[in-house]
C-alpha cells in the first residue's frame, strides 16, 4: 500500500531552487574574476603541486579576458543570494523548521554513521528525522558559509569604506583566500549533494519538486477470525 508523507514546505523549495542557479552564477561569475589574478595554489616555494586553475580549463570554459562581465554578473546576483540566503534563515527561525536543522550532540557520531553506511560498510540504517545527521551538518554549515561569503566578499568588494569588516577578516589578501578557499567549499557541496540525490532515488529528488514523498507502506496481516462452539460457550 502506497501513502504520500509531505516532506517539504513550499517555502524552503522555493530557496532551494532558487539558491542552486544563483549559486552556480556567482561561482562561474567569480571565475571570470580570479582568472585576472590567479594565483593561488598548492604547494611551498616554488613547489607547484597544483595550480587553481590550468589554462585548458580557462580556455574550456571561455574564461579569459571577461573580468568586466564576471564583475558584473558578480555584483548584480550577489543581492539575489544574499536576500535568498537572508529569507531562508528568517523562514526555518519563525517556522520552526530550524529544529529539523540544526545538529545536536549526537550528530557528529551519528554523520560517521551515514558515512560507514554510504560506503556499504555498515548494515545497520543510521538514526533518521526529516534529515540525518551529515545532512543537518552539511546544511548548517553551508548557511554560515553563505554569511562568510557575504562578510569576505564585502571586504573584498570595499576594503576602504568598510575597513573595520577588511580587519576582521585578517586583511584584504586573508579576506580574498578565505572567499576562494569558501567557493572551492561550495563545489565540493554540489558534487557531494548531487551524488548523494542520485543514490536517494527519485522519490528523494520529487520531494524536494513537489513537497511530499511516496512510501510503501505493508499492510497489516489479517487476523483469523475467532469462532466459538457450543461447548466453548458451555
Amino acid at each position: 500500500m502506497k501513502q504520500i508523507v509531505k516532506k517539504h514546505p513550499l517555502a524552503i523549495r522555493w530557496f532551494h531552487w532558487i539558491n542552486f542557479p544563483v549559486l552556480t552564477i556567482m561561482i562561474w561569475s567569480g571565475l571570470l574574476i580570479y582568472w585576472a589574478n590567479d594565483i593561488y595554489k598548492l604547494g611551498w616555494g616554488d613547489k607547484t603541486l597544483l595550480k587553481f586553475f590550468p589554462q585548458s580549463f580557462y580556455d574550456a570554459l571561455h574564461i579569459p579576458f571577461r573580468l568586466s562581465t564576471g564583475m558584473a554578473f558578480h555584483f548584480f546576483f550577489m543581492w539575489f543570494f544574499f536576500l535568498n540566503g537572508l529569507l531562508y534563515v528568517l523562514y526555518t527561525i519563525f517556522s520552526g523548521e530550524w529544529r529539523y536543522l540544526l545538529p545536536n550532540r549526537h550528530s557528529f557520531k551519528e554523520a560517521w554513521q551515514v558515512v560507514l553506511h554510504d560506503l556499504h560498510i555498515r548494515k545497520t540504517v543510521p538514526p533518521q528525522d526529516k534529515y540525518n545527521a551529515a545532512q543537518r551538518i552539511a546544511y548548517s554549515s553551508i548557511v554560515v558559509m553563505g554569511m562568510g561569503s557575504v562578510i569576505t566578499g564585502v571586504a573584498i568588494y570595499k576594503p576602504i569604506q568598510f575597513y573595520w569588516l577588511c580587519a576582521l577578516c585578517g586583511g584584504y589578501e586573508a579576506a580574498r583566500i578565505e572567499h576562494f578557499i569558501l567557493t572551492i567549499g561550495y563545489a565540493l557541496f554540489f558534487l557531494v549533494h548531487i551524488g548523494q540525490v542520485i543514490l536517494a532515488g527519485w522519490n528523494n529528488f520529487q520531494a524536494m519538486v513537489t513537497g511530499f514523498e511516496v512510501e510503501n507502506i505493508k499492510e497489516p496481516e489479517p487476523q483469523p477470525e475467532i469462532t466459538e462452539t457450543v461447548k466453548d460457550k458451555e
